[in-house]
């Protein structure tokens, strides 16, 4: 409690920070907008950031545009409280508040996206080019998502639908100068007499990145390639849209090995700039349909999803046969989510609904890392809300059954994977009010409780994760994780300044975590293995922005999680692989609003500093020390007009202006070999990088 004070006197005294935007993005930089009329989809309909208890923050499409990306993951990582798992430049996996992996659902085109996120080198396999927003609900989201949403819940919103009569067309390109990295996009969407349709194209690749200490990074290029066509109709009884997308990337895997004499990274294939892939790469395939339905039925609406997604994922390593896979993953997924929203009654409004998905994974290669499996969720849920004069009051139950069950493999003799059936239930829910303390201050807090079943690599896991330079085992013992969570939150907007606090505690049963082990189980790989524990897990985020004068906005975030293994020894009192305190800072000088030819131009300076991380999980040498470093960011961009309409949008972003040398402490690579010359161990991020960003929408 100590050290929650310190936090909350700390923040309030010392950062200020940028605020959300709202949906309505006419006027780019204006961030001092109202935040009172931010309105998040959320996943029973649209709802005002206002009347919300728990904290969800928002990122618009303008706001994409503006930021440079190797990927989705990492164009929203600048929002508090969200942080990356990294390896590499290509894939990234959400983290927030110090929780990711499968404790956080990520919602694409109205549906979880699944595709074997258990693994670190597993990636979000989403088109960053088809988002238009980002909402992010951080804390338990399990009362309307059900198993896994522990953390939170990452919604990624396609464009909004055309306004009848009117067709829209677009192209947007980028390039950035430290891998090289080039992608293009184009789009066509409409609306006739309500027949709706959306169709999109996108293309990305990348060399490999450098930075000052290892030049080039053997392996670490990639090649993307996106598609996605919506068709539907609207009508005055509701609609019905069908989406079909299909995303490709191909990864190399960074190794990290190094030179005994030198210490430079082995380059063994091909050339450091090419953009075809080296060895080991993956080869990752994402084909998903939704069907997503909406119908008024007396005096409220029913809303229908229907989803398959098949996500297949080869991995080749051996240089003689570059073309045969070793690992081959087909997971198949039939998610389902039923449910009706009622009119207001008496100022109180309910859902009631069913949600679940069936799941079946094959192993069509050489070797293992998890069994083949069927996987069955069912879950019922109601949720409530009512307003009152200065009130809001909301919450809701849910509970959730799992089904899961693996097959048994022999492998040379020796049992790899054991028969395993294992159902886990849970009950969740979530109560919480929103005063509206006067003209300019909400005040909010919740109580929730969330829960997330064990999932099958951290159950039966047993084999090496090349990309992520270990050995793994699992525990068919492990039970499922409960949370209690307590946030508290408190919103100050007028003319001048904007300011968001959020402050939570949670405490999680059976907690479960990877560490490391002394035993050998493959030479050359270090051994990690899932336990579990009670833990609690605190902090908060802090963003404010202050816009003196019209054009000028000084912003700065802070953003903080503490988490601890109770009842534990020292040396493994801390949950291992836990972000950094970070906080960030801006000034943006907006030039013009109303200009004939360029407008909403404007400059950006801004600083990304990281605290140290020594809060380590240290037992067996699980994790090392992160020193603490500071980026400085840059920015200029504009609108180019015509006739009163915006033809173009041009952005330059320089990041890590000074080339600075640093590891994030949720980097993967940095736990790579150590270099005999240098004493540094691991591989380290991507130096300076200046982004050149063109986008041209059309509209007729």
């Amino acid at each position: 409690m100590k050290n929650l004070i310190v936090f909350i006197l700390v923040t309030v005294l010392g950062t200020q920070a940028w605020c959300q935007e709202t949906v309505d993005t006419t006027d780019v930089f204006y961030r001092h907008l109202n935040l009172k009329e931010v309105v998040v989809t959320g996943a029973t309909g649209a709802t005002k950031l206002k009347e919300s208890s728990a904290p969800v923050s928002l990122f618009t499409s303008r706001q994409l545009e503006s930021v440079s990306a190797t990927n989705i993951i990492d164009a929203v990582t600048t929002i508090p409280g969200v942080s990356q798992l990294t390896t590499g430049s290509g894939i990234s996996k959400p983290v927030i508040r110090g929780m990711g992996y499968n404790r956080i659902v990520v919602v694409s085109d109205g549906i979880r996206q699944e595709g074997q996120q258990w693994g670190d080198e597993h990636g979000i396999e989403i088109d960053a080019a088809s988002v238009s927003s980002v909402e992010v609900l951080k804390g338990p989201g399990s009362l309307v998502y059900g198993s896994d949403a522990l953390a939170g819940v990452l919604r990624f919103n396609s464009s909004p639908i055309v306004p009848k009569g009117k067709m829209r067309a677009g192209f947007s390109t980028e390039y950035q100068t430290n891998n090289g990295l080039l992608d293009y996009s184009l789009y066509f969407s409409g609306n006739k007499n309500g027949n709706v349709w959306n169709a999109r194209y996108s293309e990305k690749m990348a060399h490999a990145y450098k930075n000052r200490y290892d030049g080039y990074v053997p392996n670490s290029q990639f090649h993307e390639r996106a598609a996605q066509l919506m068709g539907g109709i609207n009508r005055s009884w509701g609609y019905s849209r069908l989406t079909l997308s299909y995303y490709n990337i191909t990864p190399s895997i960074v190794e990290g090995e190094r030179d005994e004499e030198s210490g430079d990274l082995v380059c063994e294939y091909g050339r450091l700039k090419q953009y075809s892939h080296g060895m080991p790469y993956q080869q990752v395939y994402h084909y998903k349909a939704a069907w997503d339905n909406s119908f008024y039925i007396g005096d409220g609406k029913l809303n229908a999803l229907l989803g398959y997604q098949l996500n297949r994922r080869q991995e080749f390593e051996d240089a003689e046969s570059p073309n045969e896979y070793e690992l081959y993953f087909k997971l198949h997924t039939l998610s389902y989510n039923v449910h009706y929203v009622t009119r207001s009654m008496n100022g109180w409004r309910v859902t009631g609904g069913i949600g679940g998905m069936y799941q079946r994974s094959l192993n069509a290669g050489e070797e293992f890392l998890i069994p083949d499996y069927n996987l069955f969720d069912f879950g019922i849920f109601v949720t409530t809300s009512k307003d009152f004069d200065r009130w809001t009051l909301n919450g809701g139950l849910r509970y959730d059954h799992r089904h899961l069950h693996s097959n048994a493999l022999e492998e040379d003799g020796d049992m790899r994977f054991n028969d395993m059936t294992r159902n886990f239930g849970g009950v969740t829910g979530s109560v919480g009010a929103v005063l509206h303390a006067g003209p300019y201050w909400d005040l909010r807090a919740n109580v929730s409780r969330g829960f997330r079943a064990p999932n099958i690599s951290e159950l039966t896991s047993n084999g090496v994760h090349e990309g992520s330079i270990r050995y793994e085992l699992g525990d068919e013992r492990l039970k499922p994780e409960y949370s209690l969570q307590f946030d508290l939150g408190a919103d100050f907007t007028n003319q001048y300044v904007s300011l968001q606090l959020n402050m939570f505690i949670s405490h999680i049963d059976n907690y479960i975590f990877l560490h490391r082990v002394n035993e050998v189980v493959e030479e050359g790989y270090d051994t990690f293995r899932f336990d579990s524990g009670d833990s609690r897990l605190w902090g908060g985020e802090l963003s404010i922005d202050v816009h003196p004068m019209h054009n000028l906005h000084l912003g700065t975030s802070f953003d903080l999680v503490r988490a601890v293994l109770l009842h534990q020894p020292p040396e493994s009192h801390n949950l291992p692989f836990t972000p950094a305190p970070r906080w960030r800072t801006d000034v943006k000088y907006e030039f013009t609003h109303d200009g004939r030819l360029f407008n909403n131009s404007y400059v950006s300076v801004g600083l990304d500093y990281n605290f140290k991380q020594n809060h380590l999980y240290e037992a067996y040498g699980t994790e090392n020390a992160t020193p603490a470093y500071a980026l400085l960011n840059a920015s200029v961009g504009t609108d180019i007009m015509y006739r009163g309409n915006r033809v173009a949008t041009l952005a330059i972003i320089a990041n890590n202006l000074t080339d600075k040398a640093y590891q994030n402490h949720l980097s993967r690579l940095k736990m790579a070999d150590v270099n005999p010359v240098t004493g540094r161990r691991g591989v380290f991020n991507m130096g300076r990088n200046i982004t050149f960003k063109l986008t041209v929408p059309l509209e007729w």
